[in-house]
């Protein structure tokens, strides 16, 4: 995962980018919640661990502004705190986080929260994937509910392209259909009277006459 500190206190900080890289992490580790904040209009991180008590920008507002952004994917968030009263860790889930870990922490605790929260991460990437999917996949059945527009004579559909194709290759690029061509009877008969006269006269002698 790409994961982003914010920790203001240098030991815990570098602490904390020691465990994750460790871990296989590319990890960003920065001093307060300003400077996270500006990370986010160069790049997303997949995940936000965020000390509570910052100067200026605390991890609380942190959490609000990162919500309150127009993101492509979610961003999973742990809140850092020695606060440990109930109503204050309310206070933090509320305000956008996902979950904490209370100071001093156990670093095999801070790496298992971590990993529930890869998971999350990845349940969220499959599904926005799907939907991705599922959009394009109405949106072709959409277009052939539409009005298409074919030739009368030839039976050649119109595309976006304004280019005219055959009704078969239209078809095969808009769904999941493939194509075995044949012969209707009535088309036979127009087309090759000779064969079908043929066929009759062949038929008719292989008949056995009904005692």
């Amino acid at each position: 995962m790409k994961i982003l500190i914010a920790e203001d206190e240098e030991f815990s900080r570098k602490m904390l980018q020691t465990i994750l890289i460790k871990d296989g992490h590319g990890v960003i580790a920065v001093e307060d919640g300003q400077k996270a904040l500006a990370i986010f209009e160069k790049e997303v991180p997949d995940m936000l661990i965020t000390d509570w008590m910052m100067p200026d920008l605390d991890g609380l507002e942190l959490c609000r502004r990162v919500r309150a952004l127009h993101l492509t994917s979610y961003v999973y968030i742990i809140l850092l705190t020695a606060l440990t009263e109930k109503e204050r860790i309310i206070e933090g889930l509320n305000a956008g986080a996902d979950d904490y870990v209370t100071k001093p922490y156990d670093r095999t605790e801070l790496l298992a929260r971590a990993r529930a929260g890869e998971r999350v991460i990845q349940l969220e990437r499959s599904l926005r994937q799907k939907n991705m999917e599922l959009v394009e996949a109405l949106a072709q059945v959409k277009q052939l509910k539409g009005l298409l527009p074919i030739c009368m004579f030839c039976k050649k559909i119109r595309n976006d392209g304004n280019y005219w194709q055959k009704i078969e290759e239209y078809l095969v690029q808009h769904t999941e259909a493939d194509f075995s061509h044949s012969i209707c009877p009535e088309c036979m008969e127009k087309n090759y009277p000779d064969h079908v006269k043929r066929k009759k006269e062949q038929a008719e002698k292989v008949t056995p006459e009904i005692a």
